[in-house]
């Protein structure tokens, strides 16, 4: 088979450019292709994780990955999806940053094989830069008027968009072609919100190399009411143990809504189709099955074997209510709702849920049913240690500190 229809079976594929031309490519030759990462943290979150596996799917294949890091573009700050400016970073927290990708990337790509994956950072080409020259080599092929009507500009037109900013386009433009005169490098990989910056780059080698260069964009995960997915009480899914353990990373998914489980296991682990099929035949309680499974799976490829066992056997006990078997779910909150508590324990996912879980009178903490919306932590307990109830099947060891 050819990769691209795997991807597309799969769900992966969003947007395209020249597609028949780019599916001949894939289908004859090995192809060097990249993904760009913006260094803006210590960690890769749950946003970063679908071109992540899509690459991974593309290595299986015998195609080429190239990580980019943005330790240039991430001097900028990219604005794509953002009201406001980014903070500017030092080059050291940026190189630190990088080096936590690589560590984490190593879970999903091979980095030793015949067709390794590399890392390379586009501070490289982009810091030495004279300005001047690039203006003249790389500026005149850009059009201001079809910048301006690019998404991720058009957005910030209302509050102010920064010339430092309005460079990232051709910055990112500039790493595409710097990779194909590189590597050889024909085809940039990203999120859907990337676009447009893709777009000028694959144009940029057109014009400017005279060679067939492409992008191809993913679909974004988002629940069903159109929010990026990824998004706790806490803050970002991160991929790091340290700030998101991996037994939160399982519940996350092992409570996932029942409409987004079989996206879910298509996009985010390697379990074949007719099985995902077969897993999320059934609508009603049987689907938990697949929770399960998309969650250990999911949990296995950031964290390990050992890691999604370990939080697997955990969230058994938690849901068989052996309260000597209990995981303990550390919370830091200074006497919570319990409505935010339950988020924050990654029992439910939104406050909507646990509103409903407590207006139907689900809820208890101990053997104390919470009976409203506004109900404290401290109205039921003095304990910093309690068992909070979910419905009959959810039972689970809660420690505020």
């Amino acid at each position: 088979m050819n990769v691209f229809d795997v991807l597309k079976a799969r769900g992966f594929i969003k947007q395209t450019v020249y597609e028949e031309d780019m599916y001949r490519m894939l289908d004859s030759e090995k192809v060097p292709f990249y993904v760009g990462f913006d260094p803006t943290a210590d960690s890769l979150h749950i946003g970063h994780y679908i071109p992540v596996m899509a690459m991974a799917h593309m290595q299986k294949f015998g195609h080429k990955p190239i990580v980019l890091v943005g330790g240039g573009t991430a001097m900028v700050g990219d604005p794509s999806g953002r009201t406001d400016m980014r903070s500017m970073m030092t080059t050291e927290t940026i190189e630190n940053n990088c080096k936590a990708f690589y560590k984490q990337l190593g879970r999903f790509l091979d980095f030793e094989g015949e067709n390794k994956a590399i890392m390379v950072n586009n501070a490289e080409w982009l810091r030495p830069l004279n300005y001047i020259d690039f203006i003249r080599e790389i500026g005149v092929y850009f059009s201001v008027n079809k910048m301006l009507t690019a998404e991720c500009y058009r957005s910030r037109m209302e509050k102010g968009l920064s010339f430092l900013e309005f460079n990232y386009m051709l910055m990112q433009g500039y790493d595409f072609l710097e990779l194909f005169r590189r590597y050889g490098c024909k085809l940039q990989l990203g999120g859907n919100d990337q676009w447009n910056n893709m777009l000028a780059g694959a144009d940029l080698i057109r014009r400017k190399e005279r060679q067939d260069a492409f992008a191809m964009t993913f679909t974004l995960l988002e629940t069903s009411d159109g929010k990026k997915m990824g998004k706790t009480a806490k803050g970002a899914l991160w991929l790091d143990e340290n700030k998101t353990t991996p037994y939160e990373f399982f519940q996350y998914f092992r409570n996932v809504e029942d409409v987004k489980v079989e996206e879910c296991l298509k996009l985010l682990t390697f379990v074949e189709l007719e099985e995902i099929e077969e897993l999320c035949k059934y609508k009603d309680e049987r689907i938990n099955e697949a929770k399960i499974r998309l969650a250990y799976e999911v949990t296995k490829l950031v964290h390990g074997e050992a890691a999604a066992e370990k939080a697997k056997a955990e969230a058994a006990a938690n849901f068989s209510g052996n309260t000597g078997n209990m995981s303990v779910v550390e919370v830091s909150a200074d006497d919570p709702l319990v409505v935010d508590l339950m988020v924050l324990a990654g029992v439910c996912t939104s406050k909507s849920e646990a509103r409903r879980l407590i207006e139907g009178g689900g809820v208890k903490i101990n053997d104390s049913k919470v009976e409203g919306v506004g109900v404290k932590v401290s109205d039921l307990t003095s304990d910093s240690e309690f068992i909070l109830h979910k419905g009959k099947k959810v039972h689970l060891k809660v420690c505020l500190k």
